[in-house]
């Protein structure tokens, strides 16, 4: 595939493209597609989002984590991505530092199971 196919179409054309590829687990595909996107439209969550997601599942951990941290400065509140990033810091096994995030993200979203002793 060249470079064109990631890049033709609409914003939107992409968006739909990047969720498709994303949905069939090609994972480096849709973070191809995405990144693209991000540059173009950085202020919006949801394709960071997904970036982050993409990057996560193809196990490129740092960044995802970047991607996320990107997102919280955008929207602090934003529950899923603070989940996320105290995951991806797990996976990195920085329990440490997946802490507060995990703390919080239960928090936000009322869940008592993970609420510090």
């Amino acid at each position: 595939m060249n470079d064109t196919y990631y890049e033709y179409g609409t914003a939107a054309d992409r968006w739909d493209r990047a969720q498709l590829f994303f949905d069939a687990k090609e994972y480096v595909t849709a973070a191809r597609i995405l990144g693209g996107l991000v540059e173009e439209v950085p202020e919006q969550i949801a394709p960071r989002l997904l970036l982050a997601r993409a990057y996560y599942h193809s196990a490129r951990l740092s960044k995802a984590e970047t991607e996320l941290r990107a997102v919280l400065e955008l929207s602090p509140v934003e529950h899923y991505a603070r989940l996320m990033l105290g995951r991806t810091l797990e996976r990195q096994g920085r329990d440490e530092d997946a802490a507060p995030h995990l703390r919080m993200a239960a928090a936000m979203s009322g869940d008592q199971a993970t609420k510090a002793h």
